[in-house]
């Protein structure tokens, strides 16, 4: 596994931020079960297809492919493709600096994928922070934790010009862009998305200033007007989030130490064991 896991993301450094990502979208639909690898066929359109998916990086997905063929040579139908989505993303996340927890072992790949259950599962970027918040409350989540598991997920990777978009462009009759923004950074983002409707391809990191680094800097970006999405916006705005973001802002180890824990609790959501899961 490890070996797998330390080539993959050499050879493609958005490895580590494209795993966390499906990771977390696996596990926030119907539990951690690998369904989100599934693919679509005639008769069952799955989760992987539903639009907010439709972004998932295809690095995370020939990771789990290559570690579960190292695995099934070496000893077949043991490790779950569950299990190793799990390992992998806490391997990778240790190893661009981020910090340590216990992943426990024993999942099965659940039976079903369909692209109808993920819809209230997962965040969109113009959500309200209340729409969030309660979400994540409905699985068990405090505010602290959503905040840790949002900057967790934000230090490292990026996010398509589109979803940012209305942040950017005619935003209002007396400003172009949202005002939550730093000028001279909503200037450059103007000039990186201007093209984002011919090429969808388009993005920018979530976080500017270490972007390949898991660190605390995202929460730094939010007081500085650098945070890129609108619910990155809102968690420097609203009254519930605001006192977590400077939290952690200004005390790395606190941000650790509440996403290891936030992590630990995403693992184990809606496990299948027995006879309700597989191994595939």
């Amino acid at each position: 596994m490890q070996e797998t896991v330390t080539s993959k993301q050499l050879a493609n450094p958005t490895t580590a931020a494209a795993t966390l990502r499906v990771f977390f979208h696996d596990c926030m639909v119907e539990g951690c079960d690998a369904s989100v690898l599934i693919s679509t066929n005639h008769f069952n359109k799955a989760e992987r297809d539903n639009d907010i998916n439709e972004s998932l990086s295809g690095d995370a997905f020939d990771l789990v492919v290559r570690a579960k063929t190292a695995l099934e040579l070496a000893c077949p139908g043991i490790v779950s493709c569950s299990d190793i989505l799990a390992l992998s993303t806490r391997n990778l996340v240790k190893m661009v600096g981020g910090p340590y927890y216990k992943v426990r072992l024993g999942r099965k790949d659940g039976f079903v994928s369909q692209a109808s259950r993920v819809e209230g599962n997962l965040a969109r970027a113009n959500m309200s922070m209340t729409e969030i918040i309660n979400m994540f409350k409905a699985k068990g989540f405090t505010i602290e934790e959503m905040v840790a598991l949002t900057g967790g997920g934000h230090t490292i990777g990026f996010s398509h010009c589109k979803e940012f978009s209305s942040r950017l462009f005619n935003y209002s009759k007396t400003s172009d862009y949202d005002p939550g923004f730093n000028p001279k950074f909503a200037e450059a983002l103007r000039k990186v998305c201007q093209n984002y409707q011919k090429n969808p391809a388009m993005s920018a990191f979530n976080d500017v200033m270490t972007p390949s680094k898991f660190d605390n800097m995202y929460f730094l970006n939010l007081q500085r007007g650098l945070g890129i999405l609108a619910s990155d916006h809102a968690l420097i705005v609203d009254p519930n989030t605001k006192p977590i973001v400077e939290l952690f802002a200004k005390n790395q180890t606190a941000f650790f130490e509440a996403f290891a824990h936030a992590m630990e609790k995403v693992s184990v959501l809606g496990v299948k064991t027995g006879r309700k899961g597989e191994m595939i």
